[in-house]
């Protein structure tokens, strides 16, 4: 069985791919790799840094790498907080800081009523072996964003973000539904039919 290496220590993140590869392949990420360095992630786009973890980690680690980057977007505050999303109230920010952020930035933003704000959840995968590129896969999820935050599930922005065709949040749903319909599980999907051709 192929083993694929997850350029992440986020054990969520992990779990998450684990289960939606299901026996494709065997998954461990860079826990088990204690001496790994981090890659910087400096890219200005998801693709720009799914690649400098995918390649970086694949310079220094045998057999097949797969690296993520993924962003929250908000139409009305121009696409932000995008990238930054980990990081969006600070590097050392936790998801209840970020969240906050989010929250209050839309707030200035938004005009008195009118619809709660379009957003995306967007993935951009990034395989890898022996230090050289081999594909990249996006998946995207639209949504609104909703305020106060629901529910205790998920992790990142899920308690404020609520899918089209869903009347609850990423943080309400069941892992097997946000599993099915996620920007994680569209990549990943990509990934897996990618793996099994291969």
């Amino acid at each position: 069985m192929t083993t694929l290496t997850i350029a992440t220590r986020n054990a969520h993140k992990t779990r998450e791919i684990r289960e939606l590869l299901g026996q494709a392949c065997k998954v461990r990420d860079l826990s088990t790799l204690p001496a790994m360095p981090v890659i910087s992630e400096d890219g200005t786009t998801l693709a720009e840094n799914a690649t400098l973890k995918a390649l970086g980690i694949a310079r220094l680690v045998d057999g097949l790498i797969l690296a993520d980057d993924s962003g929250l977007e908000v139409d009305l505050l121009g696409g932000a907080p995008g990238v930054f999303s980990a990081r969006y109230a600070g590097a050392d920010a936790t998801d209840q800081q970020n969240i906050e952020k989010l929250l209050k930035e839309w707030q200035n933003q938004a005009a008195s009523g009118g619809d709660r704000p379009a957003a995306r959840f967007r993935c951009v995968m990034v395989l890898a072996r022996a230090g050289e590129f081999i594909c990249a896969v996006e998946g995207v999820v639209e949504g609104t964003i909703v305020d106060p935050p629901r529910g205790l599930g998920g992790f990142g922005y899920d308690p404020v973000f609520q899918p089209v065709g869903y009347d609850r949040t990423f943080g309400e749903l069941p892992a097997e539904i946000k599993n099915q319909i996620s920007h994680r599980a569209r990549a990943i999907e990509k990934v897996r039919e990618f793996l099994l051709l291969a």
